[in-house]
């Protein structure tokens, strides 16, 4: 069954990327955490994420489209092991400078969903991002921040609260105007403090 659901979801990926015309790419988002902007409109997002297993599932596909200019959907197909959830996100501000969205993260495959509040300020090449994350019936907290160092490289840093969470450090290279690689460094929350590697290649493409 879950390798039925892998095949699956790469045939998704592969069908839309086929009929895609034209490019779009940015370099939002961060390493761990959900960013308050929302996927462009008709903006459909593949990435391929490496990770250690310490952080969660060691391979996993990501599918990311923005279903109108306020709402994106999202499905995560886990490799090692195989698992599917969903994630949607809903902003319901997002001015020049403030976003404020909010959503629910982990749907299916027996996980209890994480509702989220987060709120963004962006100014100039800089933006910050903070708000808050029910996991397991705790509520975290959430931060973020993101410096564009050049028109290509985003120096990225973000936080959530916990023992079980991590702290993290990551660039996000636009490669091309549809390709974007992001390295970062895990960091444990809790003692002994332990790094562990991550990585994700994204293809990006507008599909209306």
């Amino acid at each position: 069954m879950a390798k039925t659901r892998l095949i699956n979801s790469l045939g998704v990926a592969l069908c839309l990327m086929a009929v895609c015309v034209s490019g779009h790419a940015t370099t939002k988002g961060l390493n761990q955490i959900v960013t308050p902007d929302i996927q462009p409109l008709g903006i459909f997002s593949t990435s391929f994420q490496v990770q250690n297993a310490a952080i969660g599932n060691g391979e996993q596909l990501q599918l990311e489209l923005g279903i109108t200019r306020s709402f994106e959907v999202a499905m995560f197909q886990g490799f090692q092991p195989g698992q599917s959830v969903f994630n949607w996100e809903l902003g319901f501000v997002q001015s020049k400078s403030l976003l404020v969205s909010t959503g629910m993260l982990g749907i299916g495959n027996g996980l209890k969903p994480q509702p989220f509040l987060e709120a963004g300020y962006y100014v100039g090449r800089v933006f910050g991002i903070a708000g808050v994350e029910r996991q397991d019936s705790v509520d975290q907290a959430v931060l973020g921040f993101g410096y564009q160092y050049t028109p290509k490289a985003l120096i990225t840093f973000d936080y959530i609260s916990g023992n079980d969470n991590f702290a993290t450090a990551g660039v996000t290279f636009t490669l091309t105007p549809n390709l974007s690689f992001n390295p970062a460094l895990y960091v444990t929350n809790s003692s002994p403090h332990r790094v562990y590697p991550y990585g994700v290649l994204s293809w990006s493409s507008k599909v209306w």
